[in-house]
C-alpha cells in the first residue's frame, strides 16, 4: 500500500449518497413469502442459502449477521481467526476448499499469488464504486494476479498503535510511544503481538539512535539487508523481554489483557480498545509519535468457493453505508465504504478524533508488502525472542 493510498484513508469518512440495493420484488408464490418471512436477494435466490466466511474474529457483529439474514434469508457460517498465517495455513491444508470468503490483509499479496488458492472477482457483480477509491485500487494493482483482475477487495481498515488504561497510566507529552511498552517503569504491565511489537521496537530504536533512520523499512528490501537489522532488534527486545506481561494474537486477548490481566499499556490494534472505550471502560488508544501502522483487511474468494451468489449478496450488503456504519459502531475499526461514517455513532466519531489527533493521519506507516522470504526470516527472529 503506497503512502498515497494510506494518506487517502481519511477519505473513507467522505460522505456519499448510496442507495439501498434492490431485493426481488416477489417470491415464487405469495404463500412462500408468508411461510419464509425474509425477502431473498435476487442473485442468491437459486443457491443454498448460506455463505461460509473465514474472517477476523471480531469483524462480523451479531447484529450485522442477524440483519443480513433478515434482509436476504442467507445464513452466515462464521469462523473467526486471529492472524494472516492462520488464513494461509487453513487454505493450504484444504487446498482452497471449505470457505466462500476469506479475509487477507492488503500487504500479503506476495504470499498469496504463488499459492494460486484464490480466484478473481467478477467485478460486474461488485459495487466497487461504493468504497474509497484508493483502497479499491489496491485490488486492481497489487492483487491483480496474472492480469486476471482483482483477487481482493477492501473490507475494513485500521491501525496498530498504543492502548492504555487511563486510570493507571498516562503517556508523556502529547502522544505515546512504541518504546512505552518496553520501559522499566511499566515492567510486567505491558503486552503486544510478538512480530509487530518487534517492528514497533525497531521504529522506537531509530528515534534513540539504536538503529539508523529508515532501517526498519530497508529490511523489507532483501534478506541481506534484513538480517543485520533484525539481529539488532532481536538483541534489544530480548534484553527487555522481562518487561512484557503477555503476548496477544487476537482481539479478545487484547481486551482481556487491558481489563483483567493487569496490563496498563500495550501495542494493539485500534478496534479492541476503541470498543472498550465506547463501552465506558477506562481505556484509550492513540497513534504513537513514531506513527501507527496502517492496514486494510479485504475479502478474497478461495478457489473452492461453492456459494457464489451468496458471496456477492454478502458483498453488496457489506458495501451499503448503513450496514457498514452500524458494524463499525460495534467492532471499533474503520470502513472503506463511502458515507459509512454518517451511520456511525457519536462515540465512534469521538474515538476516531481522539485516536488520530493533529497530523496523525498524515503520519501513518503503510504496512509494506511482505514477501515469503521476509515472513520466513521474521519468524526465525520472532522465535528467538519468544524462546529467550
Amino acid at each position: 500500500m503506497s503512502e498515497t493510498e494510506v494518506g487517502s484513508k481519511s477519505a473513507a469518512s467522505t460522505t456519499n449518497d448510496i442507495s439501498r440495493r434492490s431485493v426481488i420484488k416477489g417470491a415464487v408464490t405469495a404463500g412462500m413469502v408468508a411461510a419464509t418471512g425474509p425477502w431473498i436477494v435476487k442473485d442468491a435466490f437459486s443457491s443454498s442459502g448460506e455463505v461460509n466466511i473465514l474472517m477476523w474474529s471480531d469483524y462480523l457483529p451479531k447484529e450485522f449477521i442477524a440483519d443480513f439474514k433478515k434482509a436476504t434469508g442467507i445464513t452466515i457460517n462464521y469462523t473467526g481467526i486471529g492472524s494472516n498465517e492462520e488464513i494461509v495455513n487453513k487454505m493450504k491444508a484444504t487446498k482452497g476448499q471449505g470457505f466462500d470468503i476469506i479475509s487477507p490483509t492488503n500487504n500479503k499479496n506476495l504470499v498469496w499469488e504463488p499459492l494460486e488458492l484464490i480466484q478473481p472477482y467478477d467485478m460486474k457483480r461488485v459495487p466497487i464504486d461504493k468504497v474509497n477509491p484508493a483502497m479499491a485500487k489496491i485490488g486492481r494493482t497489487g492483487w491483480n494476479f496474472k492480469g486476471k483482475g482483482p483477487h481482493w477487495i477492501p473490507h475494513i481498515w485500521g491501525t496498530e498503535g498504543i492502548a492504555w488504561r487511563t486510570d493507571k497510566w498516562t503517556p508523556e507529552g502529547d502522544a505515546p510511544s512504541y518504546g512505552d511498552v518496553w520501559k522499566e517503569a511499566n515492567a510486567g504491565k505491558t503486552m503486544g503481538r510478538p512480530h509487530s511489537m518487534m517492528l514497533g521496537a525497531g521504529l522506537y530504536m531509530e528515534t534513540i539512535g539504536a538503529l539508523n533512520p529508515g532501517a526498519v523499512w530497508k529490511a523489507y528490501e532483501s534478506e541481506e539487508k534484513m538480517r543485520p537489522i533484525w539481529s539488532l532488534i532481536t538483541e534489544w527486545v530480548v534484553a527487555r523481554k522481562k518487561n512484557i506481561k503477555l503476548f496477544w494474537n487476537d482481539a479478545d486477548t487484547q481486551k482481556n489483557g487491558l481489563l483483567n490481566e493487569g496490563v496498563i499499556v500495550g501495542q494493539t490494534w485500534d478496534g479492541p480498545p476503541m470498543s472498550l472505550k465506547t463501552a465506558g471502560d477506562p481505556v484509550m488508544y492513540q497513534a504513537p509519535k513514531e506513527g501507527s501502522m496502517a492496514w486494510v483487511d479485504g475479502m478474497a474468494l478461495p478457489i473452492g468457493m461453492k456459494n457464489t451468489d451468496q458471496v456477492y449478496a454478502f458483498i453488496k450488503f457489506a458495501y451499503e453505508a448503513k450496514n457498514a456504519g452500524k458494524a463499525i459502531n460495534s467492532h471499533g475499526y474503520n470502513s472503506p465504504v463511502l458515507g459509512a461514517d454518517k451511520f456511525a455513532s457519536a462515540a465512534y466519531k469521538k474515538n476516531f478524533a481522539d485516536a488520530y489527533p493533529g497530523k496523525s493521519l498524515a503520519n501513518l506507516n503503510p504496512w509494506p508488502a511482505e514477501a515469503p522470504w521476509y515472513m520466513d526470516v521474521r519468524t526465525e527472529f520472532v522465535n528467538k525472542f519468544k524462546s529467550a
